[in-house]
């Protein structure tokens, strides 16, 4: 695939000057020429990156979710749970709203990410256009916020400091897989530049 960006007019989103933006080689980036605000990159390899930090996320995402997240109790009396089963617990409780939060946020949410950068991205990267494409990549560009991961596994990490005084607790694969996966998905964000993909489609149709 062709590493050239190329150039266009483009409107800064800070200042509203439009930008005569010459075409962008590897790894470099378009600044606004009044306010100096990013307009937009052009990184290297935008779609291989993109598309293995997406299949490793999905690996993780199946083990963060097969896996037992952990383990706490005293002596005999332990209980392992898994990401699933902490939001039916929520449910359970009658915090029907937190849970659905959950859910959606750090387990809905960020499936349909990895799975919609999968299935945008790969057949591109061939040079075929997917069905729908522009559907499910504004999608995937609305629902990016959404995906809130970092601050779940925040709130794990709380969770531990205020229960390792009152029992035992004992990590699990899957929460090494869910804090591998934080990365990867943050990352696959970072990789992936919406221009390259939408120049890309432009360019095949």
């Amino acid at each position: 695939m062709e590493n050239v960006l190329d150039g266009h007019r483009v409107a800064c989103h800070e200042c509203d000057l439009i930008n005569d933006v010459p075409p962008l080689g590897p790894d470099q980036i378009a600044r606004c020429g009044r306010c100096d605000a990013l307009l937009y990159r052009n990184p290297a390899d935008c779609f291989d990156k993109t598309l293995a930090l997406s299949l490793a996320s999905l690996i993780l995402y199946v083990v963060a979710n097969t896996f037992p997240f952990l383990g706490f109790g005293t002596g005999s009396n332990m209980r392992t749970t898994s990401l699933f089963s902490g939001v039916l617990d929520l449910y359970h409780e009658g915090m029907v709203l937190l849970a659905l939060i959950v859910f959606v946020t750090s387990l809905l949410f960020p499936l349909l990410k990895i799975l919609g950068q999968i299935y945008v991205l790969a057949p591109l990267r061939r040079g075929v256009i997917p069905p729908a494409v522009n559907e499910v990549f504004r999608f995937l560009m609305h629902i990016r916020t959404w995906s809130m991961m970092e601050i779940f596994m925040l709130g794990i990490l709380v969770a531990f400091v205020k229960l390792s005084g009152m029992a035992e607790i004992i990590p699990g694969v899957a929460l090494w897989a869910f804090g591998c996966l934080v990365v990867t998905l943050a990352w696959s964000g970072s990789a992936l530049e919406p221009k390259v993909v939408w120049d890309r489609v432009e360019e095949l149709s």
